[in-house]
């Protein structure tokens, strides 16, 4: 346990890049419409980890307890990824993601509240520096237009999905199968997703293949290794840490699309990005978290 929470910080990097690439991939998907987009995600991922899943209830490792909390992080990933993609067809990239990962500072306030993994000192430094760092990536795009404001609200429900369903993994502690629990969650994730699609008459096709190619890569590298890392490392480290670490994606995500999709960068942004990444270092300079 304790060489394996000396290894936090290293998959919170490898989660940090991984994840950066998902805001591009889904940009670069369009047409295709956005719940078909995020549950064509967490179906692929889905199927392939379903073997992992088959194995982990053949030897009793999904106890009831688990795959309760796997049902319902399955119906926030629904939640998460259809209002994170949709915001990602309304605002810009550095908008959409920075305002998706507010999820540590909703955190640090639901721990206050529930009374359980109050953050540490140097936790708040970092969620203070990450708010301004945040605030000047996401004020050089902001918009006021009707469907900026939209998708920026898209956004924050996000936010709101993933801080539940980190506060959910982290209460599994050691009964936590990684590889298990995200084959069941991404797949009750797709099937509400692809059911509210059917349900408001979207249908479940894919504008070119080139579009599903994407939504693949989606799967592979932000989903399997990005979103696992997260949680797995939610086995050693309070949700707020972990969640502080996620506001790396903004910043690379920022740096992607400058690269990528030609969006600017100017010098406001790359300050935040700065800032932003002050925080993140500072957060996974972690200690190993009781279970």
């Amino acid at each position: 346990m304790k060489r394996d929470a000396r290894l936090v910080p290293l998959a919170l990097a490898g989660a940090i890049v991984s994840i950066s690439f998902a805001a591009i991939f889904f940009r670069l998907a369009a047409p295709t419409h956005p719940m078909i987009v995020a549950g064509t995600r967490l179906a692929i991922a889905s199927a392939l980890l379903c073997p992992f899943v088959i194995r982990a209830q053949r030897a009793g490792r999904l106890p009831r307890r688990v795959l309760t909390r796997a049902l319902a992080c399955g119906l926030l990933y629904g939640v998460h990824f259809g209002t994170w993609v949709s915001s990602l067809t309304m605002t810009s990239v550095a908008s959409s993601v920075t305002l998706v990962t507010a999820t540590p500072l909703l955190l640090a306030l639901l721990s206050f509240a529930t009374g359980r993994d109050h953050p540490e000192r140097r936790h708040w430094i970092s969620i203070g520096l990450a708010v301004l760092g945040l605030s000047l990536i996401g004020w050089a795009d902001l918009s006021f237009s009707g469907d900026a404001l939209l998708g920026d609200g898209l956004a924050l429900t996000g936010a709101a999905a993933m801080a539940f369903y980190l506060l959910l993994v982290r209460g599994l502690g050691d009964d936590l199968d990684v590889l298990a629990f995200g084959g069941v969650a991404t797949g009750v994730g797709a099937v509400s997703l692809f059911s509210t699609a059917a349900l408001v008459g979207v249908p479940i096709a894919w504008a070119s293949p080139a579009s599903l190619g994407w939504i693949a890569l989606s799967a592979l590298i932000p989903q399997l290794i990005g979103h696992n890392l997260l949680t797995w490392s939610l086995r050693h480290a309070k949700p707020t840490a972990v969640g502080i670490a996620t506001v790396g994606e903004p910043v690379g995500a920022t740096f992607l699309a400058w690269i990528w999709l030609d969006e600017r960068l100017g010098p406001v942004v790359a300050t935040g990005c700065a800032i932003t990444l002050a925080a993140v270092l500072l957060s996974v300079r972690l200690r190993p978290a009781p279970v």
